[in-house]
């Protein structure tokens, strides 16, 4: 009698488009990875893990620094001395948002992981909101969208018709109906993230993952969320450089990769 075939990592993705069924887990069974690509953040990093320490769910919190020269990397590591951090990696040099949320996803062991931004614009407060499709079984990752009717901080017009132009070319070739393609709040159930084949470095990671989640035709569920963007001034980091680059990138990831 033959034993039934074990999943590795190489074939888990290709399975999952025959785990149809309802696949819930049990909320006492959850361990969320918190990934948090950190990169001068200073002024914002302790409030941040303070918001996610009150979220009430076993958690492990994994913090990249990708080579902070702002002090962040100090601060960091007293936080990792006191408790409040899990895992804390360090880049020996800048290598971009996507190569540290991969540094943080190969270190991450939870059964669901969700990256954080450490700049305060993402709410933890949204995390059972996103967590719910995954526990009750309908979703292998939900994705948190900022135009699905949650309150935001009223900011740039031409930001909000840029994402709507990257995540409506997104959807034409992934043949997805996001609203949000951009959005940080991704929760994907673990063995699933661990299995995609990432290789972005910088801001090219959203455009990425919606593509890798799209080919490996996993349950995708949007919910809505806040958002309380960051001005210039205040640091943000994105321009219209990156909104170009993304439209490189969606192509590359879909038709090329």
């Amino acid at each position: 009698m033959t034993s039934p075939a074990r999943l590795t990592p190489t074939n888990a993705i290709d399975a999952l488009p025959r785990l149809r069924g309802r696949t819930p887990m049990a909320p006492s069974a959850l361990v969320l990875s918190v990934l948090i690509p950190v990169y001068n953040e200073r002024a914002t990093i302790e409030l941040i893990l303070d918001q996610v320490h009150a979220v009430p769910v076993r958690k492990e919190i994994i913090c990249v620094d990708d080579f902070s020269t702002d002090g962040t990397r100090e601060l960091l590591q007293r936080m990792k001395d006191a408790g409040r951090i899990d895992k804390l990696i360090f880049h020996d040099l800048n290598r971009g948002k996507g190569a540290a949320i991969r540094t943080a996803l190969a270190a991450s062991t939870g059964n669901v992981v969700i990256v954080q931004d450490a700049d305060l614009e993402y709410d933890p407060a949204d995390w059972p909101a996103l967590l719910e499709p995954i526990l009750d079984g309908r979703a292998d990752a939900v994705f948190g969208s900022r135009f699905l009717g949650g309150p935001h901080r009223v900011l740039y017009f031409w930001h909000s018709v840029g994402n709507l132009c990257l995540t409506t070319f997104s959807n034409m070739l992934t043949n997805l109906n996001l609203t949000d393609m951009e959005t940080c709040y991704k929760a994907i159930r673990g063995e699933v993230a661990r299995a995609l084949h990432l290789t972005s470095d910088r801001f090219g990671f959203e455009p990425e993952i919606t593509a890798r989640l799209s080919r490996a035709k996993v349950r995708i569920f949007e919910v809505p969320i806040s958002y309380s963007g960051r001005t210039y001034a205040e640091g943000k980091k994105i321009g219209w450089k990156d909104g170009v680059a993304a439209i490189v990138h969606i192509l590359r990831f879909n038709l090329l990769a």
